[in-house]
């Protein structure tokens, strides 16, 4: 008798639904028959001021040796991090993308009779990763479309080892106080990882910003997971990494797979790290593009939810049927219906031009 070749996977990963990117530009041109440099990309949180002149500098003298295999420990961009955090190289983890570190602590963390507790609406990743493993999920419901902690602490079972918190999170760009963090940190047992989501942290006002590497030293069980892929414009590179307990890092890297970040995103990462005045630029024009963003939808009487991250997620209606025409109009952005926001777009910050473009698409695509 035949069966299905998909039955031969666990049932646990036959179950998962696939994560869906933003739509590339190119894979819309093809569809559409038009221009892709006529195309605005608002889909994937991606700078749009690309990259800065000394991260391009470093990418060009990488180039000669990319027949090379990396630095499969990271030295040089693990020491940039160490002198900038005030941490020690063993507590930190490379990654491809900060995708690949969430995926790591649930890889080392996670497992069948084990779960994770993590919010409604809030990244993918979380039950992916969790659902990947054999481990259960456990959702709290939203509170103003962010993670209510006191939800989140409540739900810990004896069973839980790890939590994912988002600040801000995406895709709902809502912000959680630090002082309602560390006092889930006190809260909450050392057997159970919590995973303190920070990639969008360099778009939050300076003046909300804390240095939560300083916690590491008081709770062994957190983990950090920052991005190079959103302010500092390396989100084709795919490089992240996490700040942790030695402890902690050291389980995550024995599951890491060797040679995961690779030599040109090595370079460009600590190069990057080093351009602050890039990513100051970057905010800067991000929060000037976040209040015309804020503008044109008051003007056309939609809700928002008040973001603080490079991103927007908007209340249209119909939000599959708007996503379709802004289609026809050559503006991408991202439907957010698998997130349990059926009405909502989220939609990223792009030059002064492509918001214009894209606030136009939309108040013709409401009309329709």
């Amino acid at each position: 008798m035949d069966h299905e070749l998909s039955d031969l996977a666990p049932a646990y990963v036959r179950s998962i639904a696939p994560y869906q990117p933003g739509k590339p530009t190119s894979e819309l041109a093809r569809e559409m028959g038009m221009n892709e440099h006529d195309i605005v990309k608002l889909a994937s949180n991606e700078n749009p001021r690309g990259i800065g002149p000394r991260t391009r500098a470093a990418i060009d003298s990488a180039l000669k040796e990319i027949a090379r295999y990396p630095d499969g420990n990271g030295f040089e961009l693990k020491n940039a991090l160490s002198k900038r955090y005030q941490v020690p190289l063993e507590s930190i983890v490379l990654g491809n993308g900060s995708n690949d570190v969430l995926e790591l602590v649930a890889l080392a963390f996670l497992g069948p009779q084990r779960a994770a507790v993590y919010s409604e609406h809030a990244f993918a990743v979380y039950p992916l990763a969790t659902q990947a493993r054999g481990a259960r999920g456990i959702v709290t419901p939203a509170k103003n479309y962010g993670h209510d902690l006191q939800a989140m602490a409540a739900a810990i079972t004896d069973d839980t080892h790890v939590v994912f918190i988002a600040n801000p999170n995406n895709p709902t760009g809502t912000f959680l106080p630090y002082a309602d963090i560390e006092a889930f940190l006190k809260r909450v047992p050392e057997r159970v990882i919590v995973v303190l989501d920070e990639a969008y942290n360099e778009y939050m006002p300076p003046e909300l910003r804390i240095d939560t590497a300083r916690w590491l030293k008081r709770f062994r069980n957190l983990v950090i997971s920052r991005t190079f892929s959103k302010a500092y414009g390396l989100a084709g590179l795919r490089v992240g990494y996490a700040l942790a307990h030695p402890q902690v890092a050291d389980m995550m890297n024995r599951v890491r797979q060797p040679f995961n970040v690779n030599n040109i995103a090595l370079i460009a990462a600590t190069a990057a790290l080093d351009d602050m005045e890039f990513v100051a630029r970057s905010y800067a024009e991000n929060r000037t593009g976040m209040q015309r963003m804020e503008a044109g939808f008051k003007a056309l009487g939609l809700e928002w939810i008040p973001s603080y991250a490079n991103f927007i997620t908007v209340r249209v209606g119909p939000a599959a049927e708007v996503f379709k025409r802004l289609l026809k109009r050559g503006v991408i952005v991202r439907p957010v219906t698998g997130y349990g926001l059926p009405e909502h777009l989220r939609v990223s910050i792009g030059t002064p031009e492509e918001n214009e473009r894209f606030l136009e698409a939309l108040a013709l695509s409401l009309k329709q």
